[in-house]
């Protein structure tokens, strides 16, 4: 069975995306991304919006491992 991981990617063109998760299945991977709170245009937890202050914009996508 194919394993993905959960990679945060940054508009910013001085950050470099980063792996946040692993070993997921693919529905596990598409329930995270399907999250709102894995987006900075769609969150909406306090913590979020710090972290997209913080960062500047950014979203999580997968990948295969």
């Amino acid at each position: 069975m194919s394993r993905y991981k959960i990679v945060r990617m940054f508009f910013d063109d001085n950050r470099r995306s980063r792996v946040i998760d692993r070993g997921l299945t693919l529905d596990e991977a598409q329930t995270h991304c399907k999250d709102p709170e894995t987006s900075s245009k769609t969150c909406t937890s306090s913590a979020k919006k710090r972290y997209t202050k913080r960062v500047g914009k950014w979203f999580d996508g997968y990948e295969s491992e």
